[in-house]
């Protein structure tokens, strides 16, 4: 196994850098619009008290437009910045300049909430039924619904505030990747390699055992000497999640995530319902796997490797991105050539530099294209992750296109869709075009590794978010042991007879997502969704590839269920989840008789 040095930002090549300068000329360009954004806030407070007509809600409505369209680019520009190293004290300290203005816009404008929300139902359904609000009539309409969950004036404008509360996942996410040193792990032949977060998951698929099981009990076991303090941390962002949804008038943490989001909360028991009860295809995959790697006992950490025979492909940049786009052909032309313009145009920031975030994420601002973030290191995951990120960007970039600035932010609900069917169809097209069996065992094994990761593990955190929540809201007090022993417990349900190791338990808390409430799921769910519009696609069925534009265009212009229903994937019908998991189970049985 071939180790990439990790460079400095400076010695990665220019044109594999994004280009932020449409964001901000330069850094004092930045500055220049955050003063110019600070002294626009008065004339947003100067409306304190006026927002009891409709000819005072347009103007403050058109003047928080204006002031947004200068605070977000210098906001993606700031996030972005940090990300590329985020040791540099000159980005933490941009970002915190940045934070303090937020906050102080927040605090001064949460009269606006307060005010919208006492408005009468008479006046709502006036400015909802007026031509000059149609871009807000769906806010408007939302305002209406949920009238009963908002607070007073005052109380709205402390709670506005509390920004300081998002510290608990700050200090996950730059304790993991900044302050952790995880050690060297060494491989059956001798070889010494650093363990990093984000080489993790390239050891664990790696063919080496002894690689693997050290790389998954040093990381883990690394939480582990921390787990007071980071048990600590997450239960106080658990605590406060739950503050928040009961001082809000909502039943549970859990109901006041969905209903946000207009979900209803059978959605995701229906998950946990139909993904329990599909577990004997993920068993049956992980014995068909065990048997293949002619292991006598199969532990967790073997769940991940490669069953690849020889040497795994390797490919360079250009090579990832061209076969991106035979894979994605079925989606058009137009959807190619924003493709070419990604590259092209540097919307993508490529490969690992020391201190860059680790992972890969999208992030889009209206009236501006995509930016995505990798971290590219040649093997087939980066092909696969280039993929799924490139998804969310051209999500992003329909929805800015045909929807106004106020319906065009998709929900997170809906953001795993489109970037998981970029990679359904990509292991489609390679499976295809695979040339002999071992070729395509390797590939039904990297479907089948994402159908574990994305539908069954992430409906498993799921789950354990459910019952952590659930042990607060129910006077349960929650202490390290327990939710290590919850997370324990839970690992023994999703991975039956597969043997586990005591450092399992610890791995809850190195999972970012759990300080962002009930997001996970929507992984399982997004993948559901795209198993479904990806073979309606590749089997041309009518009106599919229609239907699939008609979701990437539709933003929020309507609740994510309805959005879905009018694309053709109704996730309020058990169907739905039916038809994805005979998809799978067909996909096995072709994979057995290999």
């Amino acid at each position: 196994m071939s180790e990439m040095k990790i460079k400095s930002r400076d010695e990665i090549e220019e044109s594999d850098k994004w280009d932020l300068s449409q964001l901000c000329r330069d850094d004092s360009d930045f500055y220049n619009k955050l003063n110019l954004a600070k002294d626009m806030l008065p004339q947003l407070k100067a409306y304190e008290g006026k927002l009891d007509n409709k000819q005072s809600i347009y103007e403050y409505l058109m003047l928080d437009k204006k002031l947004e369209e200068i605070l977000e680019p210098i906001r993606q520009y700031s996030f972005l910045k940090l990300t590329e190293d985020l040791s540099s004290e000159n980005y933490n300290e941009m970002h915190e300049k940045l934070s303090l203005v937020l906050n102080e816009m927040s605090i001064d404008t949460s009269f606006a909430t307060s005010e919208l929300y006492q408005l009468s139902d008479q006046i709502l359904d006036e400015i909802i039924a007026d031509e000059k609000f149609k871009d807000y009539d769906k806010s408007f309409k939302s305002i209406k619904k949920n009238k009963i969950h908002k607070l007073s004036k005052e109380e709205e404008k402390l709670l506005a505030g509390m920004d300081f509360l998002g510290g608990f996942s700050d200090n996950m996410e730059k304790a993991s990747d900044v302050d952790f040193d995880f050690g060297e792990i060494e491989s059956s032949s001798g070889e010494k390699y650093k363990l990093t977060t984000s080489k993790y998951g390239k050891f664990m698929r790696d063919s080496d055992r002894k690689l693997r099981q050290e790389a998954f009990c040093k990381l883990n076991g690394k939480y582990g000497q921390l787990i007071n303090m980071l048990a600590n941390n997450y239960i106080n962002d658990v605590k406060a999640t739950c503050y928040f949804a009961k001082v809000r008038k909502f039943n549970s943490a859990i109901e006041s995530a969905l209903e946000m989001e207009e979900v209803e909360s059978k959605v995701y028991y229906k998950l946990i319902e139909k993904v329990s009860s599909n577990l004997p295809l993920l068993f049956d995959y992980f014995n068909l796997k065990k048997k293949d790697m002619k292991l006598e006992d199969f532990y967790i950490y073997d769940t991940m490797a490669s069953i690849e025979k020889g040497k795994s492909k390797t490919y360079t940049y250009d090579e990832a991105f061209e076969l991106i786009k035979r894979a994605l052909a079925p989606l058009g032309e137009e959807y190619l050539s924003l493709l070419d313009r990604a590259k092209n145009e540097r919307w993508i920031d490529v490969y690992p530099n020391l201190n860059k975030r680790s992972g890969a994420f999208e992030s889009s601002i209206y009236g501006y294209h995509p930016y995505v973030m990798t971290n590219f290191e040649g093997d087939i995951d980066s092909v696969f992750t280039l993929a799924h990120e490139l998804g969310h960007a051209m999500h992003s970039y329909f929805s800015d296109k045909n929807q106004p600035y106020e319906k065009a932010y998709y929900t997170i609900f809906l953001a795993e869709i489109a970037s998981t069917t970029n990679e359904i169809l990509l292991i489609n097209y390679l499976i295809a075009n695979s040339k002999n069996s071992d070729e395509k065992k390797a590939l039904y094994n990297k479907l089948f590794d994402e159908v574990k990761g994305t539908i069954f593990r992430q409906t498993m955190f799921a789950e354990f978010e459910e019952r952590v929540h659930s042990m607060h809201e129910q006077g349960e007090g929650l202490t390290k042991d327990k939710l290590c022993n919850e997370y324990y417990q839970l690992n023994k349900k999703y991975f039956g007879d597969v043997r586990l190791v005591d450092e399992v338990k610890y791995e809850w808390a190195r999972i970012p997502h759990f300080f962002n409430s009930f997001y996970v799921y929507k992984y399982a769910t997004g993948m559901i969704c795209a198993i479904n519009f990806a073979n309606k696609i590749l089997s041309k069925e009518e009106n599919a590839l229609e239907n699939y534009y008609k979701f990437l265009s539709a933003g929020c212009s309507d609740d994510p269920i309805t959005i879905l229903k009018n694309s053709d994937c109704d996730l309020t019908n058990a169907k739905t989840f039916d038809s994805s998991f005979d998809f799978l189970k067909d996909v096995f049985k072709s994979w057995q008789k290999l």
